[in-house]
C-alpha cells in the first residue's frame, strides 16, 4: 500500500470509529453483556441455554468465560444472536490514528536528531536550537510521506 492511500486510510478509520469515542458506553460490564442483557430481558439461564441449544449449566459458563475474558468470538456472536442482539467488536484507538503514526514519526525523528546532536556536540558543532526545530520538523515529515512498517520497529 502507498504511504497516500494509508494515510487516506488511517483517515477513514478514524471517521468510522469516531463515533465509538464515547468508551463510557463500550465498557462491558463486569457480569458481561451476555447476562446482563439476559437479566434486563427477564430470561433465565434454562431460557438462554435453550435459545443456544446447549444445557444450562453451559449457559452459566458462557456468561462466566464472558466475564473472565477468555470467551470466544464465536460464542459471544451465537449468545448475541440467541439474545436478539448484534455482536459490535472494534478497536478503538485511545486517539486519532493520524495522531499515532504523528507521535511515532517524531519519536523516531527526535532519536535520530539525539545521536547527531550529540555526535556533532563531541566534534564541537553544536547546532541552533532553531535550526534543531526545523530538522525535527523536516524529518517528522519525511517519516510520515514514508509511513512504512519500519516506523513501528523498536529503536532502542
Amino acid at each position: 500500500m502507498r504511504p497516500e492511500d494509508r494515510a487516506t486510510a488511517r483517515r477513514q478509520l478514524d471517521k468510522r470509529l469516531c463515533v465509538l469515542a464515547n468508551e463510557e458506553a463500550l465498557i462491558r460490564p463486569s457480569r458481561g453483556w451476555v447476562k446482563a442483557i439476559r437479566e434486563a430481558l427477564g430470561m433465565t439461564t434454562a431460557q438462554l441455554a435453550k435459545r443456544l441449544g446447549v444445557s444450562q449449566p453451559r449457559a452459566v459458563m458462557i456468561e462466566k468465560a464472558e466475564a473472565t475474558g477468555s470467551i470466544t468470538l464465536e460464542s459471544l456472536e451465537r449468545a448475541a444472536q440467541a439474545l436478539d442482539c448484534r455482536l459490535v467488536y472494534a478497536f478503538v484507538p485511545r486517539k486519532p490514528l493520524d495522531t499515532l503514526v504523528k507521535e511515532r514519526a517524531r519519536l523516531l525523528a527526535q532519536k535520530r536528531l539525539e545521536s547527531a546532536s550529540h555526535t556533532m556536540a563531541l566534534e564541537a558543532q553544536g547546532v541552533e536550537t532553531s535550526d534543531e526545530n526545523e530538522q525535527l520538523k523536516r524529518l517528522v515529515q519525511q517519516f510520515i510521506a514514508k509511513s512504512s512498517s519500519k516506523l513501528w520497529e523498536d529503536t532502542d
